[in-house]
């Protein structure tokens, strides 16, 4: 994988980021740092705790939100809501 290594610290934060978040679909990853769902679990494997890894890991097995074309239709873009106040990682105070 050699995106991976291209991947500033800031990069990898976000890209971790985006894969915890239920309703970012691995299409938006893709789409935003050119790496495919299996990249992003390569980055979130080498980049987590093992435990968190496989507590992840489960719960996006099969989720159809992580994916477009099994998300709802409503579902039509790839920021949350918490999206405006997300900056680096770092959630602004409120």
């Amino acid at each position: 994988m050699t995106k991976f290594k291209e991947l500033s610290a800031e990069e990898i934060d976000r890209i971790i980021e985006m894969a915890w978040e239920d309703r970012t679909p691995f299409d938006a990853i893709l789409a935003q740092f050119g790496i495919s769902e299996g990249e992003t679990i390569e980055v979130m494997r080498r980049n987590m705790k093992r435990s968190s890894f496989k507590m992840w890991r489960a719960r996006v097995q099969g989720r159809a939100t992580k994916h477009l074309k099994k998300s709802p239709e409503d579902m039509d873009t790839f920021k949350s809501r918490m999206q405006r106040g997300i900056a680096m990682n770092k959630l602004s105070k409120r």
